[in-house]
C-alpha cells in the first residue's frame, strides 16, 4: 500500500501544474495562487488533526516560528513565480527549471549543514541535472518574439525561492511535527498571497473569475492536498529511500501529462534532458 501511495504522490504532484495551467489561461496567475493556497491550507490542517499533532503547536520556540514564517514567505515567492511562468510558458519547460531548485539546495545544505556524505555522488548528481535542464530550456520555432522565454525568469525564481524554503524550512522544522509546520507556513502563504493580490490592485479579478478556470484552480489545490497525505501516508509506513526518489518523479508524470492534455512534445534534445534529470534526481535520492 505505502508503494502505491508513493507513487500516488507522484501522479497528484504532476496533475498539479497541468490541473493549474489550464486555471490560469484567463485568470491572473496571482489570484489563482491566493485561491488555490486556501484548499491546500484546509488539506494542511487535515493532516495535522489526523496526526493529532495540533496540542503541540504551544511548545513551538520563537526561533522555529520566525523561520517557518521566513519559509513560508519563501514558498510564497515560488509558487507565485511558478504559476506566473506556467500562464506563460510551456509546462515542459517551466517544471525542469524550476525542478532545479534541487541543485541549489543540495549545494547549500553541503555548504551550510555540512552534509557531505556520498558527496561525489551528490556533486556528479547536481551536475547532470543542470546540464539536464539546459537541455530543456530551447524556444520553439513557433514562439513569437515578443513572448521568447518570458516564462523563464519566473521559473528561474520559482526555483531560487523553491531552494530557500528548503534550507530555511530545515531549520524551522527542528523540534516541530513536519505536518504542523508545513500548516503554519502554509498560513503564511495564504496571507502573503493576498497581500500581494490587493497591493497589487488585482481584487477586481475576484468578481470576473471564469467559473471553469475557478474549478481547475480548486482542482490544483486539491490535487496538492492529496500529494501531500499520500506521501505523508508513504513515509510514515515505507521505507523513505524508496518514496523520495519515486515522489521526485513527478516531473515525469508533469511532462506526460503535458503531452496528452496540451500537446506539448519534446525534442531529442529535450528527452535527453529529462533521462539526465531523471537518473540525477534517483542517485541523489538514493
Amino acid at each position: 500500500m505505502w508503494l502505491i501511495m508513493a507513487a500516488s504522490s507522484a501522479l497528484f504532484a504532476g496533475l498539479t501544474s497541468i490541473l493549474a495551467k489550464c486555471g490560469i489561461k484567463n485568470t491572473d496567475s496571482d489570484v489563482a495562487t491566493a485561491l488555490r493556497t486556501i484548499v491546500v491550507l484546509l488539506f494542511a490542517w487535515i493532516m495535522v488533526f489526523v496526526v493529532g499533532s495540533a496540542g503541540t503547536i504551544t511548545g513551538i520556540s520563537t526561533t522555529s516560528v520566525v523561520f517557518l514564517v521566513l519559509s513560508g514567505l519563501a514558498t510564497g515567492a515560488s509558487w507565485l513565480c511558478y504559476f506566473k511562468a506556467l500562464s506563460v510558458g510551456d509546462v515542459n519547460k517551466v517544471v525542469p527549471v524550476d525542478k532545479s531548485s534541487t541543485v541549489l539546495t543540495v549545494l547549500l545544505a553541503i555548504i551550510l549543514f555540512n552534509e557531505t556524505d556520498h558527496l561525489a555522488v551528490k556533486l556528479i548528481g547536481t551536475a547532470l541535472l543542470a546540464v539536464g535542464v539546459l537541455l530543456m530550456i530551447e524556444r520553439k520555432e513557433t514562439e513569437a518574439k515578443e513572448t521568447k522565454r518570458s516564462w523563464l525568469p519566473y521559473a528561474i525564481g520559482s526555483a531560487l525561492f523553491a531552494a530557500l524554503t528548503a534550507i530555511l524550512g530545515k531549520v524551522g522544522i527542528t523540534g516541530v511535527e513536519s505536518n504542523l509546520g508545513t500548516a503554519i507556513r502554509t498560513g503564511v502563504v495564504l496571507v502573503m498571497a493576498w497581500m500581494i493580490v490587493f497591493v497589487k490592485g488585482k481584487g477586481s479579478e475576484l468578481r470576473r473569475l471564469d467559473r471553469k478556470e475557478l474549478v481547475f484552480i480548486v482542482l490544483s489545490g486539491i490535487a496538492t492536498g492529496a500529494s501531500w497525505l499520500c506521501y505523508y501516508y508513504a513515509i510514515q509506513n515505507g521505507v523513505v529511500s524508496v518514496v523520495v526518489p519515486i515522489d521526485k518523479l513527478s516531473i515525469v508524470a508533469s511532462i506526460t501529462f503535458s503531452y496528452f492534455v496540451f500537446g506539448e512534445k519534446l525534442s531529442r534534445r529535450s528527452l535527453v534532458g529529462l533521462i539526465l534529470i531523471v537518473v540525477a534526481t534517483l542517485a541523489m535520492a538514493m
